[in-house]
């Protein structure tokens, strides 16, 4: 039997409510036991981990990822991506079907999935909500949940169409699973490339609205409330990186009313502005755009009074040539996996007192409900040994030349982190050595 055996820490597990000294074993891939500190002394252990000083917690589970394979591989793999998942604490991502070609059928599906890609971590998939991601025709709902799939999104490209999103659902409602939303009416977005702002007015640029992030959001919203009364189906709806002030408070109000409605933010989005695009700097492009410092704030309040539910790092590699180009023509998205804790730790735990058990609910037990993971995103006796072991008051700067991703794609590069991954198990195999 292997074993690890983790002693001194102090434990944060928000899913069983322990945030306290405790020692932690991990067997045949699975928590066996977590005792207070010496209770597991007599336990001889393959390995044997001394986190004292440092926090031992669940491992980081991302719903939204980019892993450009299959088609880009010149940008990321699985087996790359998943390693920079691994040095940032995640042992569990899921990947988006953005790939070439799209991942809308039970053999594309599979085929990710297999162990022959060299996923470092626990891979899992959302397949496209569409054939092709092109919003007309649904794929096929019931035979890729029976494959594996977690959730449906056409994610890069919102399901525009009523009729369309209403059957998608509906169609993911009955099977238990949510539809994950890319927040964006591309009707009022066309030739824009950053948020509309004095910004892009003073370098001549088309800028993406607020209402355009908006309106798909209060759509979806209102279709929920619709399929709720004509189908008595509980639709589950995922929005994913919320820019905006008033998509948050539309989410904000949907919760109130009880419905279905989840949301994520990503870290550049609690962390950066409009103004670090400065003078056309590509690799503070993406989509959503980098707001004012009005929606920064009123993102972080929703993530200090519970609107938001996870973060994620919508994690969206691109070679330098893609980059290098004009700003217009420059692909969206940054990287973000191993970036991820330490501006949450600075930003939310540091400068605005979120507490650390805040941070890791945000980052695995709450991630890990809203695509289902059974035994993820927690410590408890019998979950999976997935654990990250860090120290919440290292305070480094990212190089991003040293990123384990093939890409180099980060406004960060040389950012101010606090909290530093020491160690990164998943299945109870180490996967990082900090």
């Amino acid at each position: 039997m292997s074993e690890i055996l983790i002693l001194n820490g102090r434990v944060v597990d928000p899913a069983s409510g322990v945030d306290a000294p405790r020692d932690l074993l991990v067997r045949d891939g699975k928590v066996a036991a977590v005792e207070t500190p010496g209770a597991l002394k007599h336990v001889v252990a393959a390995e044997t981990i001394d986190a004292a000083g440092l926090v031992v917690a669940p491992g980081f589970v991302d719903v939204h990822v980019h892993l450009r394979e299959p088609g880009q591989t010149y940008k990321e793999t699985i087996a790359t991506g998943t390693a920079a998942a691994a040095a940032g604490g995640f042992t569990t991502v899921v990947a988006m079907p953005n790939t070439v070609p799209v991942n809308d059928s039970v053999a594309s599906l599979e085929w990710m999935l297999d162990e022959a890609r060299g996923s470092v971590v626990k891979l899992y998939a959302m397949p496209a909500a569409t054939l092709g991601s092109m919003g007309a025709k649904l794929t096929d709902f019931v035979a890729l949940a029976k494959a594996g799939a977690v959730g449906f999104t056409d994610d890069g490209k919102p399901v525009l169409e009523d009729e369309v999103m209403r059957a998608a659902l509906t169609a993911a409602g009955r099977l238990g699973l949510v539809v994950s939303q890319h927040a964006e009416d591309t009707r009022l977005t066309g030739g824009c490339s950053m948020n509309a702002g004095p910004v892009a007015f003073r370098l001549g640029l088309r800028g993406m609205t607020i209402e355009a992030e908006a309106r798909i959001v209060e759509r979806d919203i209102r279709l929920l409330r619709e399929i709720e009364a004509s189908e008595g189906v509980r639709a589950r709806l995922h929005v994913q990186h919320v820019s905006t002030a008033r998509a948050m408070d539309a989410i904000r109000a949907a919760k109130a009313d009880g419905l279905q409605v989840t949301c994520e933010v990503a870290p550049h989005h609690f962390t950066l502005t409009e103004e670090a695009i400065g003078d056309y700097n590509t690799n503070a492009k993406m989509n959503p755009p980098l707001r004012a410092e009005v929606d920064r704030q009123a993102v972080i309040a929703a993530l200090l009074d519970g609107t938001v539910d996870c973060i994620a790092t919508d994690h969206a590699p691109h070679a330098v040539h893609e980059k290098e180009q004009e700003f217009e023509r420059a692909p969206n998205g940054i990287t973000g996996l191993e970036t991820a804790l330490g501006l949450a730790l600075r930003v939310l735990h540091k400068g605005h007192g979120m507490p650390v058990a805040r941070v890791m609910q945000l980052m695995s037990a709450t991630p890990a409900g809203i695509v289902g993971l059974e035994g993820r995103g927690s410590l408890g006796v019998g979950a999976w040994g997935d654990v990250v072991v860090f120290d919440p008051a290292d305070a480094w700067s990212f190089a991003v030349n040293e990123s384990r991703s093939k890409s180099r794609n980060s406004p960060f590069d040389g950012a101010a982190m606090l909290g530093r991954v020491k160690a990164t198990i998943c299945e109870g195999r180490v996967v990082y050595r900090g």
